[in-house]
C-alpha cells in the first residue's frame, strides 16, 4: 500500500503539536508556581524540546514529504490549507541552524528570569547586558529568515506571530491611527474636565473576593474550568493548552477593576482557544490565525463589552456585593464612568483603549529600530519616556513603570506588539457586525447574557483556526478586511457622544 505524503506530514505535526503543549505548561509554571532558582534547568528544559522539534522539522524526510505532498492535487480546503501551515512552520525553522536554536531558547529564558530580577527593582542597566546578547541572536534570526521568507528581517519577525501581514500595512494602519487619536484624546479630556470625576469605591479589596468575583464572571462567559484554571502571575496571559487552558492575572487591594479586566481580557483569550476545532488541534491549520485575532478576543471581551454601560448594569450589584461600600458608589454611571475614565497611563496593561494605541505605537516604532540596529540598547530607557512624553505627556519615574513593564523583548519576541492594536481594529469590526445583526445584543448584556457575542465568535473567528488568513476571515466575518473605521466609530460613540 502507497503511503499518502500528506498523512505521512500529518504523523510528524502531530508530534510538534504535542510537544508545543508541553511548552505551553512549563512555561505556565515558570510564570506561575516555579523557584527562581530553578531558572536554569527550565532554560534547559525548554531549549532541549525546541531543539527536538526544529530536529523532526529538519529532517530530511519532511522536506521529500513536502515536496511530494504538494505535486499531487489535493481538494480537501482544509487539508490543503494544513499543507500550507506545515510549509510555513517548516521554512521558519530550517532558516536556522540547531545551535541558534538553542541559544535562543536558552538566552531568551535566562533573560526574561533576569528581567523579573531587574524589573522588581527598577534597574534598566541590570539586564542591559543580557539583553544585548538576545537582540544579536534575534536580529540573527531575523536575516536568516528574511532571507528564507524573502522579506524584510522585521517582517519575517511580524509573520511568526501575525502571518500575512506586513509593515508596510501595519505602518498604514498606525499612521490613520496618529490621524485620529490625538484629537480624540484631548477632546476626551476636556469633556472630562467638564464633568465630575467618579468616586472610587474604597478598598481594600480582598484578593480572594477580586478572585471569586472574577471566576463568576469568567462563568458567565462560558469558561470551562474543568478544562482550565485561574492563578497569578507578574504578568497577565493566557497559557497551556486548548484542553488545558491556564490564565492569570494580578491583583492590587487599593483598586479591583485592574484584576477584574485582566481576568476578563484573558478569558477572551481562553475562549478562542478552547473552542478551537478538536479535530485539527494538533495540527498546524487547528492552531489559533495568530496574534491579531487572538486579541481581538480579549479585547471584543474586555473593551467592547465589559467597558459597556450595559454590562456595568449586570456587574455593578455584583461588585457591591463581593465589596460592600455605601450604594451610591455602584451606581451605574459611576462605575461606568469609573471604568471609562481616560487618564495617560505609564503602563500599558492598564491603559484605557484611547490611549493604549500610543503605547503599542511606541513599542512598535522602537522594536523597529533596535532590529535595524538604529537604537542602541543603552538608549532605550531615554527613547521610551522621550517616546511616552510626546504621545502623552507624562514621563515615567522609574524603569519599572517605563522601559521594563513588558515581558515582550526579554523574551525574544520582537514583532508581536502591533498585533496588540490590530487587535483592537479587528475587535472593534466584530462587535459593529454582531450589534448590526442582532439589535438586542447590548440589552442582553444588561442581563449577564454574553451568548450572542460569545456564540457568534465561536462560529466566524474560532471555528475557522488557521484554514483562513487574517484578512480572509475578518472579510467573511464582517465584510470587510482590517482598518480603522470602526475603531474611529467606536471611540467617538463611547467617549464623545
Amino acid at each position: 500500500m502507497v503511503k499518502s505524503p500528506y498523512k505521512e506530514l500529518e504523523k510528524y505535526f502531530r508530534r510538534i503539536g504535542a510537544l508545543n503543549e508541553v511548552l505551553g505548561i512549563l512555561n505556565w509554571d515558570m510564570a506561575v508556581v516555579m523557584p527562581s532558582g530553578a531558572a536554569e534547568n527550565r532554560a534547559r528544559q525548554i531549549a532541549e524540546i525546541n531543539l527536538i522539534i526544529h530536529e523532526i522539522l529538519n529532517e530530511p524526510e519532511i522536506k521529500d514529504l513536502l515536496a511530494e505532498a504538494e505535486s499531487i492535487p489535493i481538494s480537501d480546503k482544509l487539508m490543503k490549507a494544513n499543507l500550507a501551515e506545515m510549509k510555513r512552520m517548516y521554512v521558519h525553522s530550517t532558516a536556522m541552524d540547531a545551535s541558534l536554536v538553542s541559544a535562543l531558547t536558552e538566552t531568551s529564558t535566562n533573560c526574561e528570569m533576569c528581567w523579573r530580577e531587574a524589573r522588581s527593582e527598577n534597574n534598566f542597566s541590570g539586564i542591559k547586558k543580557n539583553f544585548e546578547y538576545l537582540l544579536s541572536l534575534v536580529r540573527e534570526k531575523a536575516a536568516c529568515k528574511a532571507d528564507a521568507l524573502d522579506c524584510s528581517p522585521y517582517d519575517s519577525l511580524i509573520n511568526e506571530f501575525e502571518p500575512g501581514i506586513k509593515q508596510s500595512e501595519i505602518d498604514i494602519l498606525f499612521d490613520d491611527l496618529l490621524r485620529i487619536l490625538p484629537d480624540i484624546y484631548h477632546r476626551t479630556l476636556e469633556r472630562q474636565k467638564r464633568v465630575p470625576s467618579p468616586v472610587h469605591p474604597k478598598g481594600p479589596f480582598s484578593i480572594e473576593s477580586q478572585r471569586k468575583l472574577g471566576v463568576q464572571m469568567m462563568k458567565r462567559l462560558g469558561f470551562d474550568f474543568d478544562h482550565g484554571r485561574l492563578d497569578v502571575s507578574l504578568h497577565p496571559f493566557c497559557g497551556g493548552s486548548p484542553g488545558d487552558i491556564r490564565i492569570t492575572t494580578r491583583y492590587y487591594e487599593d483598586d479591583f477593576t485592574q484584576g477584574l479586566m485582566g481576568v476578563m481580557h484573558e478569558t477572551g483569550h481562553a475562549l478562542y482557544e478552547s473552542n478551537l476545532p478538536k479535530k485539527w488541534r494538533l495540527q498546524p491549520v487547528g492552531q489559533a490565525r495568530g496574534m491579531t485575532i487572538h486579541e481581538s478576543q480579549s479585547l471584543l471581551i474586555e473593551m467592547q463589552i465589559c467597558r459597556s454601560t450595559e454590562f456595568i448594569v449586570f456587574a455593578a450589584p455584583l461588585m457591591r456585593a463581593a465589596f460592600g461600600g455605601h450604594e451610591s458608589l455602584w451606581e451605574v454611571d459611576n462605575i461606568a464612568s469609573l471604568t471609562r475614565r481616560v487618564i495617560p497611563n505609564y503602563i500599558r496593561v492598564d491603559a484605557d483603549e484611547v490611549t493604549y494605541p500610543f503605547h503599542v505605537i511606541l513599542r512598535y516604532e522602537l522594536e523597529k529600530a533596535l532590529i535595524k540596529g538604529d537604537l542602541l540598547v543603552s538608549d532605550i530607557p531615554s527613547a521610551w519616556n522621550s517616546g511616552i512624553k510626546d504621545f502623552l505627556g507624562i514621563t515615567p519615574p522609574d524603569d519599572g513603570k517605563g522601559c521594563l513593564q513588558d515581558i515582550h523583548w526579554f523574551s525574544g519576541a520582537f514583532g508581536y506588539f502591533p498585533t496588540y492594536t490590530l487587535g483592537a481594529l479587528a475587535a472593534a469590526q466584530m462587535a459593529a457586525t454582531i450589534r448590526h445583526q442582532n439589535p438586542d445584543a447590548q440589552e442582553l448584556i444588561s442581563k449577564g447574557d454574553f451568548k450572542v457575542f460569545t456564540d457568534w465568535c465561536a462560529r466566524n473567528i474560532h471555528a475557522k483556526a488557521s484554514f483562513l488568513g487574517t484578512n480572509d476571515i475578518l472579510v467573511e466575518a464582517t465584510g470587510h478586511s482590517l482598518g480603522t473605521s470602526d475603531f474611529h466609530k467606536h471611540l467617538e460613540s463611547r467617549y464623545l457622544a
